[in-house]
């Protein structure tokens, strides 16, 4: 497989994920221009033993050596990612996952922004997402924040995909 192959097989992978980013538009948010970056240990108590569940798929942040497992059935093609998740000081979740098709792997680091002011969380895909509220004040049923789940939602699911994947090779 070609760099750019694997290149664009981490792209497409990822590209599912966080849908509500893409389908923010091109306004940034009310309030964003004077929201501070979340704190490392914020960020943590945000998805640390939390599942995100996505359009076609789900991401567990496992708190066991920052383990981050993922499954996607994307434009229906089966894949599953496995890596670690870490923060940054900026207030930046990111996820270093090796990601598995029928097409072959490809390893990708996906970041999202994490921004604060009261109540609401803005998140925002790196390098080029649009700001969005991540989470209201009240979080509303709506809310990306809402797609958490305490619990690994991916185990159930991964084994599955992996073998689908696996079956193709």
């Amino acid at each position: 497989m070609s760099m750019l192959q694997k290149m664009f097989l981490a792209v497409a992978l990822t590209s599912g994920i966080a849908t509500a980013a893409s389908a923010a538009g091109t306004n940034e948010p009310a309030g964003i221009e004077t929201a501070k970056p979340m704190s490392s240990a914020e960020i943590y108590r945000l998805y640390n033993q939390n599942s995100w569940m996505w359009k076609a798929g789900a991401g567990y942040f496992s708190a066991k050596a920052r383990r981050f497992t993922a499954w996607s059935r994307e434009n229906g093609s089966p894949s599953f990612g496995t890596g670690r998740w870490f923060i940054t000081e900026s207030g930046k979740l990111c996820f270093n996952a090796d990601w598995h098709a029928k097409t072959g792997t490809a390893t990708a680091i996906t970041c999202f922004s994490h921004r604060k002011k009261g109540g609401l969380i803005y998140q925002k895909r790196e390098p080029d997402g649009e700001w969005y509220v991540f989470k209201s004040a009240p979080a509303q049923a709506t809310d990306e924040f809402a797609k958490l789940r305490h619990g690994d939602y991916v185990r159930s699911q991964l084994g599955g995909i992996e073998t689908s994947v696996s079956k193709t090779k």
